[in-house]
């Protein structure tokens, strides 16, 4: 059976244009910006599917677990070359907090109606903002919450929300790894280490919660999407190495300030759809 016949041609259309947009801005936004994707994806996606009339009762579900499935290969693509760069003692001594983090995310997800999660999102984009907007003037904060026991603690949250929300680990990982002092080469190898711990089993957690839905989209195993991941996956890779050169030649600053305020603008509309 040919899966595009699974939707109908003008649907397909604003899939395929959406999915683009969404891959070609998160994979800047990670280039650039050196976090994932995901905080773009997820809203950006939620807009799609509500265009295409998919239910709002599984619309977050279905846009957090497809988030979460493409930050696979683009961690393994981040990972590539630099395994000698991970700082395996902070990924020994917060692994096991950070799968209890995601355990309980997969399965506060899976429970959730999709007003919850959107409104869950929304609350963990706001510190990913102020990162950006304060161009990372904000890791002398995160400091002594990385510190002994507090680290465990922090850990689970960010496992936690990192699942919950399909921002994925490297996005909410990234500025931690950072205010412990770690040179930017060893810590976005560490969090793109973190981004697959964390994508792997809460992207297997979103088809096994959204396996028995009977209103999901065509070509879906569970709450992911194999048609948004085949289109968006191999966008986020293509942009993100075009993202890290252009960050050489752009003002960061100012481009910090501008990502900030489209992730906080679709954010809002995507809360404001979900919860109108």
């Amino acid at each position: 059976m040919d899966i595009f016949h699974a939707f109908p041609p003008g649907d397909l259309g604003v899939l395929a244009l959406g999915l683009v947009i969404a891959g070609v801005v998160g994979g800047l936004v990670a280039g650039v910006l050196g976090i994932g994707g995901g905080i773009v994806m997820v809203p950006v996606l939620y807009h799609v599917l509500a265009t295409l009339g998919l239910d709002e009762s599984i619309r977050m579900h279905v846009a957090v677990g497809t988030s979460l499935s493409a930050a696979i290969p683009a961690s393994l693509a981040r990972l590539h070359g630099r395994e000698s760069e991970i700082d395996w003692l902070i990924m020994r001594r917060w692994f096991l907090p950070l799968m209890g983090g995601i355990a309980l995310g997969s399965t506060l997800m899976a429970l959730s109606g999709g007003h919850t999660l959107a409104l869950i999102f929304a609350v963990a984009a706001v510190p990913v903002m102020l990162e950006l907007a304060l161009g990372g003037r904000a890791d002398r904060w995160i400091a002594p919450a990385t510190r002994r026991r507090a680290g465990s603690v922090l850990a689970a949250i960010l496992g936690f929300a990192a699942t919950i929300t399909g921002m994925g680990g490297t996005t909410l990982v990234l500025p931690a790894l950072k205010a412990q002092q770690l040179p930017p080469s060893r810590a976005l190898a560490t969090a793109s280490l973190f981004g697959l711990a964390v994508g792997i089993p809460a992207s297997i957690s979103a088809v096994l919660a959204g396996w028995h839905s009977r209103l999901l989209p065509p070509v879906s195993l569970g709450y992911v999407n194999l048609l948004a991941f085949a289109l968006t996956a191999p966008i986020l890779l293509l942009m993100e190495p075009a993202g890290a050169a252009a960050a050489n030649i752009i003002n960061l600053k100012r481009l910090r300030l501008v990502f900030a305020a489209l992730i906080a603008i679709i954010t809002a509309r995507m809360l404001w759809d979900a919860l109108g």
